[in-house]
């Protein structure tokens, strides 16, 4: 049972603070969402962007999190949510940008937004979205591709610990990532506040710029060739739609709208509302539109951030007129282009080292699922041969892609993409129908 709305909150959903208060609060807010930069610098950082692409990235991530949030504070959802960036579209933008680029990741970003928008629309019968969640979602299938994805990425990250493309030389590069990999599992560790546990990722990654400047001065990007206001450019990194691609989306866009519909229904406990399922409906058709449009720009998915949920409950203002302010702010941010480009000029060997503890937690997260999972022969038949086969992917003999086509070679090279495809198939067939049924002949044999 959650607190009644009396116990949590001291300013409810409906009710205006001061203007400076206001500011300080939805500030506080912002300064929360680590992941709007931080998810965005990585992404560059593993796939070698320059500082402008990766500046252009991190300027629609603030863009995307200023309208989702702006939508949903306002009177759609009418609850004090703080969306922005998650890490199921990082693993996602990771995993398929290196098959098929970056035009066609976020083609296929913005068509699964559009699907999912379709599908939870705020109409009598129409949202159906929590429907799939069942068929799709189970821990089998999200913890399963996790491992995959993180044991994919291991490939990326250790590597540009000793990188000389932000300067200085191999040993100084290495000294700054170990640094900043000692740093991150320092706060994670020893940190006794939840500021510092919760943030040990941006703390790391601090300490680690301070430690590289101090061995390699940082040199600052060149903004003369950057305007000081301008909108994010859609479509900059080119267009295009991959199958396989858009249903890795949906998988991400499934896990973002779970966890939405938790902090909905949480948050609405708090403020003594009632959260209707029109009203669910109209909140994550408001959050796929914002993401549709943010991918078009290049930026990444959204969901609501617990941190921001904490926030809420630790000061016990739930006021929507905050978060609403916070979202204006974010899409301020997403309209200076140059406070991108600073943040991307961040130095390689930092943001690999701190890249690499966050993809261990990406593997770590899905053995955590999996392990509620009832390990009898149907999920063992789901499980692994999706993940051999995946992992394997990798070791192909080049004479046998060779004679594919590429849109089956983007497919059948990536552990990523054969990871989506097999778990889903495999858990539909396995678990839904074959489960099911034997579920069904058993109840009548008894009867």
């Amino acid at each position: 049972m959650f607190n009644t709305s009396e116990e949590t909150l001291s300013v409810g959903i409906e009710d205006k603070l001061p203007r400076t208060q206001t500011l300080m609060l939805a500030l506080q807010h912002l300064l929360a969402l680590t992941g709007i930069w931080v998810f965005p610098v990585i992404i560059g950082s593993a796939l070698n962007l320059n500082s402008q692409q990766t500046g252009m990235m991190v300027q629609a991530c603030f863009f995307t999190t200023g309208i989702v949030t702006i939508l949903q504070s306002g009177r759609l959802l009418r609850l004090p949510v703080v969306q922005g960036p998650t890490a199921a579209f990082m693993v996602a933008v990771l995993g398929s940008a290196h098959s098929v680029g970056l035009g066609t990741t976020f083609g296929s970003m913005f068509v699964a937004a559009l699907i999912f928008a379709a599908l939870s629309l705020p109409l009598k019968r129409l949202g159906v979205v929590g429907l799939l969640i069942r068929f799709i979602s189970p821990p089998i299938v999200f913890g399963c591709l996790l491992v995959i994805i993180g044991a994919q990425l291991a490939s990326i990250g250790p590597g540009g610990w000793f990188s000389t493309a932000s300067g200085g030389t191999v040993g100084t590069s290495a000294m700054a990532a170990l640094v900043t990999v000692l740093t991150v599992i320092g706060c994670m560790v020893f940190g006794r506040l939840e500021v510092i546990k919760r943030g040990a990722l941006l703390w790391g990654i601090i300490v680690g710029v301070l430690a590289f400047n101090i061995l390699t001065p940082w040199q600052l990007p060149n903004f003369a060739h950057t305007p000081l206001v301008s909108l994010p450019g859609f479509f900059a990194f080119g267009f295009g739609v991959s199958f396989p691609v858009v249903l890795l989306m949906m998988l991400a866009f499934l896990q973002a709208s779970a966890e939405a519909m938790g902090m909905y229904s949480l948050l609405a406990d708090w403020g003594g509302q009632t959260l209707t399922t029109q009203r669910v409906n109209q909140g994550l058709f408001t959050e796929f539109v914002g993401c549709a449009i943010g991918a078009a720009a290049g930026g990444l998915g959204t969901t609501s951030y617990p941190e921001n949920v904490g926030i809420i409950r630790v000061s016990r203002v739930g006021s929507r007129f905050v978060t609403l302010t916070a979202g204006v702010m974010a899409l301020a941010l997403g309209m200076l282009p140059q406070v991108g480009l600073l943040l991307a000029s961040l130095p390689g060997p930092v943001l690999s080292a701190a890249s690499s503890i966050l993809f261990g937690i990406i593997a770590i997260s899905g053995v955590q699922m999996m392990a509620r999972i009832h390990w009898d022969e149907l999920n063992l038949a789901v499980a692994a041969p999706a993940f051999i086969l995946s992992m394997g992917s990798m070791y192909l003999p080049a004479n046998v892609l060779a004679l594919l086509p590429d849109a089956a070679k983007g497919i059948v090279a990536q552990p990523m993409m054969m990871g989506v495809i097999l778990l889903i198939l495999l858990n539909l067939i396995v678990n839904v129908f074959i489960r099911e049924s034997r579920v069904l002949m058993r109840d009548g044999a008894v009867k």
